[in-house]
């Protein structure tokens, strides 16, 4: 059993350590809040789960629609999902892009939880039905600081 333990922990730190490899932030605008991140492997937002690739997460032009993070292919020619959100709150800015994953288990893909663009205080909780929100508010939480 405890082998088991450290070999799922171990696991989970180098998916942790790929993320943090290959999680490219890139601010394109303050208003749209555009940020494009490559996954390494599979991730849940509500709805759907996005396969291992390179995404755009990018806020609409209308300020009074933040609540929605819309996410595209790499080259911003596929609406892959809209998704709704909740302002989340975080103490300290960082300078690049932060992304908070729940860890769903073995079975299933790591899901996103928040997401916060360089300099901000306010960002992004993905919003699940509420069954799912509340299996991931007991899931083990980690946050990715990605760089450029």
């Amino acid at each position: 059993m405890k082998k088991l333990a450290v070999v799922r922990n171990f696991a989970v730190l180098a998916l942790l350590f790929a993320f943090l490899i290959v999680l490219p932030a890139a601010r394109a605008d303050q208003a749209n809040q555009a940020t494009r991140v490559t996954f390494s492997q599979a991730v849940q937002i509500p709805g759907c789960v996005l396969p291992a690739g390179t995404y755009w997460f990018i806020l609409p032009e209308d300020v009074n629609e933040h609540y929605q993070v819309r996410i595209f292919n790499a080259d911003r020619t596929m609406l892959y999902a809209t998704v709704l959100t909740n302002d989340a709150q975080r103490v300290r800015t960082t300078g690049h892009s932060a992304f908070t994953f729940a860890e769903r288990g073995s079975s299933q893909p790591q899901a996103i939880v928040t997401w916060f663009y360089p300099g901000n205080t306010t960002g992004h909780e993905f919003l699940y039905p509420k069954q799912v929100q509340q299996e991931l508010a007991k899931d083990k939480h980690d946050t990715v600081v990605a760089g450029d």
